[in-house]
């Protein structure tokens, strides 16, 4: 006590001089900032009425319109999903922390939602088998087969930091689940679980001098990796697109694919050192174009030799127009990877260019099938069930007429899905959610008699198991997952994902910003990312024994239940469909 009250005493006679000088000429500057801020708002600017009414103290309103969504989940109750736990679930299972709740969970769950009935004689966990594979493309020369019914949805690189997107591939490599390119390409980055060596004939590598490498080693020691490899690339790369090229740390070779490279010295199988990769293919043809912008079907032959099958996006369920990336985020290597100009606004277009009509498109799609001899898709969103009819038609005819020229998978987004950047006006207000669309496909499907040939993929809002557990049981034979991944990778939903208002993502996850992009722990995040995928396969294994269902194959629609917003409960759930289906 005594120790305090002399501490107290030596300020108290400004026995600390430079601290006392420094707090004073801060003192000093905010008021003369706030004196001059005051005199500018009352009596020079005239764009704002609000600042010429409260001079000085309205900009609070700004400060705290700024800190509104970035901070809304601190201290606001959930309003996007049906509750926070299922958020912090998320994070939990990221995190290795224990995702059981206490008592109840924090907001009462009166929305109306489809839920599995438990069995009168539940099975254990380790009943359910582990076997959650799924084949796609059973008649293709190379049929893809998952090891998970879970995958990361549609995200590209350069809307993604290239750090996220190394975190995600990794995430993916030691999760063993698959990875959707988003129509962005297949970039350097989406290489980085795999070894480079010298034998690889198709990278295009970049190598330092004895001397450099000497640079290298020397900052290595005395700083840190991160500073040696950036002084290393400095030295070394040459290039419009310098950090398009990985960095192998034994050989100290810079490397990226070499597309130019003749198709023989690419690999004739997918390397067993990277994910499991599904190709993108959007409006743009980003990836697989040529300098004049045209469809090149050698690049895209040699794209494949990395991927395991092609989707092709028609829509997407919160952006029914083209994709969009603002100019902030087109960096010289997202211009490099896309074929593009760099730092102008990007925005594809809305038609695919070979979708004039579903003929045109079902026959690009065999021509696909022809060049990559592996399993190809679309990626759709439904608004009525007269405008799927028209996909399940043309799917019965080709395969009556023994023609491969038709999708062997078709994903299935819901109109509450996300996106980084997408108008406002169309984010919710077009195309079903994703349960009634979901139904609507699988019952075409069945009714046509052509659903073991056509497998579903279903995408929106899935967070946790029970999320997912219902889109199983009214028929996804697979479920792509894009928020909670996000969320698992470190995402706070701060919704500055565009990079519009000159804000960017401030974990540097979905920016291109390198000040925000170089704090991202790349390695940590893929652990978490395998983490999150791996509790979501556990709780479908506990929600498939508490239903009596030993095998998620087994899983069908008499096994679920729903209840709408009312109370109203149908233990037939297709009944439900039926009514709210109404023409």
């Amino acid at each position: 006590m005594e120790a305090l009250v002399h501490f107290t005493h030596e300020i108290g006679e400004m026995h600390f001089p430079i601290l006392m000088f420094m707090l004073k000429a801060l003192a000093a500057l905010f008021v003369v900032v706030s004196i001059v801020l005051f005199i500018y708002d009352k009596y020079i600017q005239r764009e704002n009425q609000l600042l010429i009414n409260y001079p000085l103290i309205g900009r609070l309103r700004y400060v705290f319109y700024a800190l509104r969504d970035p901070m809304r989940q601190y201290f606001g109750d959930e309003k996007f999903y049906e509750s926070f736990d299922k958020v912090r679930w998320v994070y939990d299972s990221a995190e290795r922390r224990s995702a059981y709740a206490s008592f109840s969970p924090g907001q009462p769950q009166t929305s109306a939602r489809i839920a599995i009935k438990n069995a009168n004689c539940v099975l254990n966990t380790q009943d359910v088998s582990d076997d959650f594979s799924v084949t796609f493309g059973e008649k293709s020369p190379n049929p893809f087969t998952t090891r998970s019914v879970f995958g990361r949805s549609a995200m590209s690189d350069g809307a993604i930091s290239p750090e996220g997107t190394r975190a995600f591939t990794k995430g993916a490599y030691l999760g063993k689940f698959p990875i959707n390119t988003g129509e962005g390409s297949l970039t350097s980055n989406f290489f980085y679980t795999h070894k480079y060596t010298r034998e690889c004939k198709f990278f295009q590598t970049q190598e330092g001098t004895f001397f450099a490498k000497g640079v290298y080693r020397f900052f290595k020691l005395f700083l840190n990796a991160a500073i040696a490899q950036k002084i290393y690339r400095h030295m070394v790369v040459y290039d419009d697109a310098p950090e398009s090229y990985l960095f192998d740390v034994d050989e100290l070779v810079f490397y990226r694919v070499n597309w130019n490279a003749p198709i023989d010295v690419f690999p004739s199988q997918v390397p067993d050192d990277i994910p499991d990769i599904i190709f993108q293919m959007g409006s743009g043809l980003y990836g697989v174009r040529d300098t004049e912008g045209n469809f090149d079907e050698k690049r895209y032959q040699k794209t494949m030799r990395f991927c395991k099958m092609t989707e092709i996006k028609m829509a997407q369920g919160a952006k029914q127009t083209g994709g969009k990336l603002l100019a902030l985020k087109v960096s010289s290597e997202v211009a490099y990877y896309r074929g593009v100009e760099a730092h102008k606004d990007l925005f594809s277009p809305n038609q695919f260019p070979f979708a004039h009509t579903l003929e045109e498109l079902f026959d690009f799609i065999g021509r696909l099938k022809k060049l990559s001899q592996k399993p190809v898709g679309v990626k759709i969103v439904i608004s009525s069930v007269d405008a799927f009819y028209e996909y399940a038609r043309l799917l019965k005819l080709r395969l009556d007429e023994g023609s491969d020229a038709y999708p062997d998978f078709i994903t299935i987004d819901g109109g509450d899905g996300g996106s980084g950047a997408a108008p406002l006006e169309m984010m919710m207000s077009v195309g079903m959610n994703i349960s009634k669309a979901l139904y609507i496909a699988d019952k075409a499907l069945k009714d046509l008699g052509i659903r073991e040939s056509v497998k579903l993929i279903a995408s929106e809002k899935v967070l946790t198991p029970d999320d997912a557990i219902a889109l199983f049981g009214i028929g996804a034979d697979y479920v792509a997952i894009a928020r909670a991944f996000m969320m698992s990778a470190g995402c706070i939903r701060a919704r500055e994902c565009s990079g519009a208002h000159g804000r960017a993502c401030p974990v540097g996850l979905a920016t291109q910003d390198r000040k925000k992009r170089a704090s991202f722990l790349v390695e940590k995040k893929a652990v978490n990312i395998a983490s999150y995928h791996a509790q979501m396969l556990q709780g479908i294994r506990g929600l498939l024994a508490v239903g009596g269902v030993d095998n998620l194959k087994k899983l069908q629609m008499k096994h679920m239940i729903f209840k709408d917003h009312t109370g109203k409960t149908y233990m037939d759930v297709s009944r439900y469909f039926e009514e709210s289906l109404i023409k």
